[in-house]
């Protein structure tokens, strides 16, 4: 191990390959704080560069570019309540209070930490564990991708801090959104309204970006005199430890930052899950764990760490599948897989012993490019913190530009320009009526991946329900689920009977 790491850092640490991991990485952030791009564009654009590059500094640079991504990202959902990219809207829940109360530099801050230390995390995994990981990843068919993505769901309404039947019914209004568009399995169009530009259903960054950015404008639409400004508790104190966490805050973070990391390696690692699903569950996971659960959505240091290190966790876990078998986990891992092919690479269990000095100089350059990413951003936090001193009148107008160029830029077409417009009228409404939009964004993602392995699953067993008991894991997962149901209501009984007395 050692010696294969010592030719990973040999290989990582030749000029050209070291220029190549700093561009990506550097590209990465700031595609990253631009939303509605996403890693997936932009790897897409800079894919006809490495044609004429060799195998080694052109995987270092696209990979520098998918994973730098999770720095940036969280930038704008922290200062804006924009999510640079879907994996980091639960950022926004917690991020943004922190940005209110004047705590914006020390929010940042802790995302980069949380990120780079999430990174590490997954790079040991991957150094350590690829092979084992990659076969555990292939135990799991339909049966148990549908266990874990319904407890994902149940799991996701306990994102609200009011009643988790609200919380649930914000899943289920998710659900419905995903659910709009083509039938994956025999075409017939659902929920599309006669509407040509919905048969492939709502896109993700427009329900993000409507969501979180356009309602967030729609519920300080007064706030327009230049007194209101967010985070304008500005002290001189303040503003000296703007690139510092506050202090308890290391402590606070310290188990969430290690617990995400540990979930975003083990979500990253299963094909289809990724970043988004990891970041929820890791937000979920810290609400639960927390002992003082009331402080999520109004603030709490936890909600940004713990899901920030996770998201940067399963970014580096994911090429397991796609390195050790061949396996691509979602279209961003596909496209690595083509790179691969065009420089005619085949990944596989054999890649480590043919190809050691790719496939170890591609790990080593995650702990480079972390440490660069790191390096990179610290020194802005200060230059971020200061856009929280532009006035109300003059900053949303600038977000609602940023809010349409990333809804465009996601499919080229103004109709999901409108898409964002009508998804954040409507999640003004129902803010208004006590519900919560990141539920929705859980239900919106995981519904269609449970839709799908449900219907594949009952094609597998012809119809027969005890597929899913009969097989341990998803039959574990299944009991989970039960339990849960049966605490919530127990909770809510509970409640009912001490209001009626």
């Amino acid at each position: 191990m050692i010696d294969n790491l010592i030719l990973g850092l040999n290989t990582v640490l030749v000029w050209q390959n070291l220029l190549y991991c700093f561009f990506g990485v550097f590209i990465g952030n700031l595609i990253g704080v631009l939303p509605g791009i996403g890693p997936l564009a932009a790897l897409s654009m800079l894919l006809p560069m490495t044609y004429g590059l060799g195998p080694v500094p052109s995987l270092m640079m696209l990979a520098g570019l998918y994973y730098g991504t999770s720095y940036g990202g969280a930038i704008t959902a922290i200062l804006l309540n924009i999510p640079g990219t879907a994996q980091h809207a639960v950022v926004c829940v917690d991020g943004h209070p922190m940005a209110k109360q004047g705590k914006a530099g020390s929010a940042i801050f802790m995302g980069i930490f949380a990120s780079f230390v999430g990174a590490c995390f997954g790079v040991v995994i991957l150094s350590l564990f690829s092979p084992v990981i990659a076969r555990v990843a292939l135990q799991f068919g339909a049966p148990e991708y549908f266990a874990l993505m319904l407890l994902g769901l149940l799991a996701a309404s306990g994102l609200t801090t009011g009643s988790p039947i609200k919380g649930i019914i914000a899943v289920v209004f998710g659900l419905v959104f995903g659910f709009v568009g083509a039938d994956m399995f025999n075409g017939k169009l659902r929920l599309t309204l006669g509407l040509v530009e919905l048969q492939d259903g709502i896109s993700l960054v427009a329900l993000a970006l409507g969501l979180f950015g356009v309602m967030d404008i729609l519920l300080n639409v007064g706030k327009l005199d230049n007194s209101n400004l967010i985070g304008q508790k500005n002290t001189t104190e303040e503003k000296k430890s703007f690139v510092r966490p506050d202090p308890g805050d290391m402590t606070k973070s310290f188990h969430p930052i290690i617990r995400g990391g540990v979930i975003g390696s083990f979500f990253g690692a299963l094909p289809g899950t990724g970043g988004t699903f990891a970041s929820f569950m890791s937000y979920t996971a810290e609400k639960k764990l927390s002992k003082t659960p009331e402080r999520f959505g109004r603030g709490a240091i936890e909600g940004v760490a713990g899901p920030e290190s996770a998201n940067s966790s399963a970014d580096i876990t994911a090429f397991i599948p796609t390195l050790t078998l061949g396996i691509p986990g979602d279209a961003v891992m596909a496209l690595m897989l083509g790179a691969l092919m065009i420089h005619n690479i085949i990944p596989g269990p054999r890649m480590m012993s043919l190809q050691p000095d790719l496939f170890w100089g591609l790990i080593m350059s995650f702990w480079v490019g972390n440490l660069f990413l790191l390096i990179l951003n610290i020194p802005l936090v200060n230059i971020w913190v200061k856009l929280l001193a532009v006035p109300y009148r003059i900053l949303y107008p600038i977000i609602l530009v940023l809010i349409c160029v990333g809804a465009y830029s996601s499919s080229y077409t103004m109709f999901d320009v409108l898409v964002v417009l009508v998804i954040g009228i409507f999640g003004y409404i129902i803010t208004k009526l006590g519900f919560e939009p990141a539920p929705l964004l859980m239900g919106f993602v995981l519904g269609p991946m449970v839709e799908e392995n449900f219907r594949r699953s009952l094609n597998l067993s012809d119809g027969d329900l005890s597929i899913f008991i009969t097989r341990p894991i998803s039959g574990v997962c299944l009991a989970i689920c039960l339990l849960m149901l049966c605490i919530t209501l127990y909770k809510q009984l509970k409640t009912a009977k001490r209001v009626l007395k």
